[in-house]
């Protein structure tokens, strides 16, 4: 299956969080590859260059600025991984505060994986959640998952 879905669940504050479905043909060993590691990542999230490290999530524009450093809460290869999220990348994102992203593999048949992200603790950042929302997420998620299956960028 090769299907993408996305739902908002309502948090115990009311800020609903984001939480996005895809299924791709690749092992969770690949996915986890493509999601910590910057020479995947610059190819489907926007040019950016993200590394994660058991300790730390960095992400840094084509020019090197960092577009948003954070600590990692979760870090369970090629399973789990949980990270703060803050935009640096524009001075109205930049000015609120951190939010959560979880990245959960799941292992399916036929070579086929579950990717879930959740994206939650929006409280207080309204741009951060309008600006991932809608093609925000989607768009990096469909790129990855175009990648990972055909070995092209999706654009």
């Amino acid at each position: 299956m090769t299907e993408s879905t996305v739902q908002t669940s309502p948090t115990q504050t009311g800020v609903p969080a984001q939480v996005y479905h895809v299924f791709i043909k690749a092992t969770p060993e690949a996915i986890w590859e493509a999601i910590t590691s910057p020479e995947w990542s610059e190819r489907y999230f926007y040019g950016a260059r993200i590394s994660v490290t058991p300790d730390a999530y960095t992400s840094r524009g084509p020019d090197g600025a960092d577009w948003g450093s954070s600590h990692v809460i979760e870090f369970d290869p090629p399973r789990r991984l949980v990270h703060g999220w803050r935009s640096l990348y524009h001075p109205d994102l930049a000015e609120e505060p951190e939010s959560r992203v979880t990245w959960e593999i799941t292992p399916g048949d036929d070579g086929v994986s579950l990717l879930t992200v959740t994206h939650d603790h929006l409280e207080g950042s309204s741009r951060t959640a309008e600006s991932v929302a809608g093609t925000g997420w989607m768009r990096v998620l469909s790129g990855l998952k175009t990648l990972l299956e055909t070995g092209a960028p999706l654009g």
